[in-house]
């Protein structure tokens, strides 16, 4: 019997990419270039995953909107030039992430994909830093969809597949993404080393501590050896 297709969806801050000092120091250059009080960085982190106009107005919720528009503004640019002042080292991979991409896309049944709040050119640009173009066949951002937790993104990954939502696993570290698979009606497996607590992930189907855990708690949701 043929196996069907399975789909492996990734966030990409916090999951695949360690980005957080690049997103405080931006978000920080952005409110103060405004002369808008800087959030905590504990605050600046759990916004993380979230579209940046939805991020922006979670932390300034009492600013007016063209202000808030203003704060994003700056927040890409300022992004953009510590990506060309960096390139790579601004945001690394974790620690296994390469090796467990490879070894699932060598699966022939496996799909890649990923689902996160980054733009198009955000994306583009960091899969070219790190080589991965070739692995993921199926890229939501948040160009092209409402913020997570809205299912919008995982519904478009398995339209763009055909993979059915019970072959698919979203793999990210935090309540966003989590929430998100939950609404998708597929299975969540979080990630400890991202930018939201172990509590936060509870509605994950498992939370697994270091990459090379993932192909085992796919095994796990899917009964099948990975």
């Amino acid at each position: 019997m043929t196996e069907p297709l399975r789909l492996v969806v990734f966030d990409v801050d916090g999951t695949l990419v360690d980005s957080q000092a690049s997103i405080v120091d931006a978000m920080t250059a952005s409110f103060s270039a405004c002369g808008v009080p800087v959030p905590e960085r504990s605050a600046i982190l759990s916004i993380v995953g979230l579209s940046l106009s939805v991020a922006i107005a979670r932390l300034a919720p009492d600013q007016p909107a063209a202000m808030q528009h203003k704060l994003v503004e700056n927040y890409k640019q300022a992004y953009h030039a510590q990506r060309l002042e960096q390139g790579a080292a601004g945001s690394p991979l974790f620690p296994g992430a390469i090796d467990v991409i490879k070894n699932l896309h060598a699966v022939p049944e496996i799909l890649l994909g990923v689902a996160t709040g980054k733009s198009q050119r955000g994306l583009d640009a960091l899969f070219e830093l790190h080589g991965l173009d070739t692995y993921f066949v199926t890229r939501q951002v948040a160009d092209h969809h409402p913020s997570k937790p809205h299912p919008s993104m995982i519904s478009a990954a398995l339209g763009e597949t055909g993979v059915e939502a019970q072959h698919c696993a979203m793999i990210g570290d935090t309540s966003f993404d989590m929430e998100m698979a939950q609404a998708a009606r597929v299975a969540g497996i979080g990630v400890s080393w991202g930018y939201h607590d172990r509590p936060a992930l509870r509605q994950a189907a498992r939370v697994i501590d270091t990459f090379d855990q993932l192909p085992g708690a796919l095994a796990d949701i899917w009964g099948k050896e990975i």
